[in-house]
């Protein structure tokens, strides 16, 4: 599945913002608290077709019984907020497989 987070936030309504208007560390603990897995990617790393900025190692959530993530996502004039939205099983593989070690 190709999956387009800029299409996605724009076209549905099925996500949830946690935080915005915050900082990378304001966000980086809300996924921390917020999710049971956490993950960490390098900054510039493209995330559901985005490339995530951030102080790096970037958080991002996973709830697989719920089948969200959390992640941070910076829109220019608008800051860093916090989305959880949902996402299909490959995604969540797609995201596994571009983790670092975690701080």
């Amino acid at each position: 599945m190709s999956f387009c987070l800029e299409t996605y936030l724009q076209e549905s309504e099925n996500y949830e913002i946690l935080i915005s208007r915050a900082g990378f560390k304001e966000c980086k603990k809300i996924i921390q608290d917020h999710s049971p897995e956490i993950v960490y990617v390098k900054a510039g790393e493209k995330i559901l077709g985005v490339r995530i900025i951030g102080v790096p190692p970037i958080a991002i959530g996973i709830d697989e019984e719920k089948g969200t993530i959390a992640l941070p996502y910076t829109k220019p004039c608008y800051g860093t907020a916090v989305v959880e939205l949902p996402v299909d099983k490959e995604e969540i593989d797609n995201i596994r497989s571009v983790t670092i070690e975690s701080p």
